[in-house]
């Protein structure tokens, strides 16, 4: 539906979108390979004991923000590119 947005339009549509795709690699990246203990990559699992307990604080709010990004992103792709695509289909049916 971003074709019939006047380009200025379009531009900050895809700005917001790029902006919460950045928020969601960033926070993941923050998650998944800063907030880690040395020598350790990815989900923590039974290494969850040997992070200092600010560190996991500061990990679970980044995964936090991660989470926030990603339900924002969804809801805007919702709201500006899947629901105007079914209400034309469903209004362009019920004119024919």
């Amino acid at each position: 539906m971003t074709r019939e947005l006047p380009t200025l339009w379009r531009v900050v549509h895809w700005v917001i979108i790029v902006n919460f795709a950045v928020q969601v690699f960033y926070g993941a990246y923050m998650v998944f390979f800063v907030m880690v203990p040395p020598g350790h990559v990815g989900p923590l699992g039974g290494a969850a004991g040997l992070l200092p307990p600010d560190q996991m604080m500061a990990r679970r709010l980044y995964a936090n923000e991660t989470w926030v990004a990603i339900s924002g992103l969804s809801v805007y792709l919702a709201v500006t590119e899947i629901l105007p695509r079914q209400l034309k289909g469903i209004l362009g049916s019920k004119k024919d």
